[in-house]
């Protein structure tokens, strides 16, 4: 089903001129209403009056969160906080929170990117949604709560955590669609094995699953566990949380809605914009945001964009799974490695969990890497043989795959953390 077929299905020079006009105002607004982004134009000496169209985005200055950061917490406003309705925060591991601000038409339009995002995965006002992000200044929560309210659908606000309460509710409540992390909605699954219920007494059909990396493979893990189909749905905070791109039906990529978010491709060292369909990292640009617009924000998320109309009917452009983050890569004795290629590794052997923790050190000015890996129950044995078989075989194919040796710890079922939000994979002791 596609929600708005007006924008999601329009002309790709139609479109273009939506975002030319609105990148124009945009820049306007920013530069009058910003005192942060008139300071940035004035020292590239550039006025709103240079950009004539959307093909004059690269002339405009890049954001990053450490402007985010040092403009803690309100100084990228765009409007009076008298004009403001909702404060959202993602807390990072070290400094300051990163602040999101919306005004009620913010709020309107997130719902609207959400709504196509749910109507894309063939929900409908009868299905009983369970959303299991967290609610609070997490944006995951309440942003899926009103797309799924905008559609017509029942929600049943859980937020993350209280597992067995989870199920029970899942169960009585006839919940059709899960919306959480991929590692909760493992974890969810493993739970309902283990909940005295039967598969069949479930009416799950749709997982909607984001906020952290992850794999084809996981896919197919989650559907076979969960008897669903899993659709990946992309946001961040800082642009407007899930809903800034979603699958459709033929899963091969990810729809951006460019309408409101534009979206670009430049070389993450570099900075200068990179071809159709080439690797490089994501910088969205808000085309109609008014508490706190952001210009060719840079996300650090590592993807290419193609821009050919989908068999779906969609024209908006497509992305590709998300490789890792920049931030994320770990350079292992010279090797960039991303999380995501560990894990595809793991879950194409049948013998594994997707549960893993990877520990980097250095030792001697050597690099060390210990991934610890869970065992499936039933490859599980006491017999060493066995054991030291299954290592080494996984040790093969991830130094086949990354080139990097690894040392393989072995793990009982269940012995790696389980993550009500974001699951912690790589632990990096090292003193770069």
């Amino acid at each position: 089903m596609i929600w708005n077929e007006s924008m999601e299905c329009m002309s790709r020079e139609q479109l273009r001129e939506i975002q030319s006009i609105r990148l124009k105002k945009m820049v306007e607004y920013v530069y009058h209403n910003t005192p942060f982004y008139r300071k940035k134009f004035q020292e590239m000496d550039i006025t709103p009056d240079d950009i004539k169209g959307i093909e004059d985005i690269s002339k405009l200055p890049f954001t990053d969160k450490l402007d985010l950061r040092d403009n803690y917490p309100f100084g990228l406003a765009a409007v009076p906080m008298s004009e403001i309705v909702r404060i959202h925060a993602s807390s990072g591991t070290t400094g300051k929170p990163v602040v999101v601000l919306y005004t009620r038409k913010d709020l309107a339009t997130w719902t609207e990117s959400i709504s196509r995002a749910f109507a894309a995965y063939g929900a409908t006002k009868e299905d009983i949604f369970q959303v299991s992000y967290g609610y609070g200044l997490f944006t995951g929560g309440l942003g899926a709560h009103d797309g799924a309210t905008n559609i017509g659908a029942s929600v049943i606000p859980m937020s993350s955590g209280n597992t067995q309460k989870q199920i029970t509710l899942m169960h009585d409540f006839g919940a059709s669609v899960l919306c959480c992390t991929p590692s909760y909605a493992m974890f969810l699954g493993e739970a309902m094995k283990e909940s005295g219920y039967l598969r069949d007494e479930f009416k799950l059909r749709v997982g909607a699953f984001g906020a952290e990396p992850w794999t084809e493979n996981m896919r197919r893990e989650l559907e076979s566990l969960l008897g669903i189909k899993a659709y990946d749905i992309y946001g961040l905070s800082e642009v407007a949380g899930p809903g800034v791109g979603y699958e459709c039906s033929f899963q091969c990529g990810t729809h951006l809605n460019e309408d409101y978010y534009y979206p670009e491709i430049v070389d993450p060292k570099t900075g200068e914009p990179l071809p159709e369909g080439t690797l490089g990292e994501l910088c969205f640009t808000h085309l109609t945001k008014e508490g706190m617009p952001l210009l060719r924000y840079r996300t650090h998320d590592l993807t290419a964009l193609h821009y050919d109309k989908c068999e779906c009917g969609r024209t908006l452009v497509r992305m590709d799974r998300i490789l890792g983050r920049c931030d994320d890569m770990l350079i292992i004795r010279g090797v960039n490695v991303f999380p995501t290629q560990i894990e595809a590794v793991i879950l194409s052997l049948k013998e594994f969990e997707p549960h893993y923790l990877l520990v980097v050190d250095r030792v001697n000015n050597t690099d060390t890497c210990e991934l610890r890996v869970e065992v499936k129950e039933e490859y599980f044995v006491d017999e060493m043989a066995q054991m030291v078989g299954l290592q080494k075989k996984l040790e093969a194919e991830l130094r086949s795959i990354t080139g990097i040796g690894f040392k393989v710890k072995l793990v009982e079922p269940k012995g790696i953390e389980r993550s009500t939000g974001k699951a912690k994979r790589v632990i990096d002791n090292r003193k770069l």
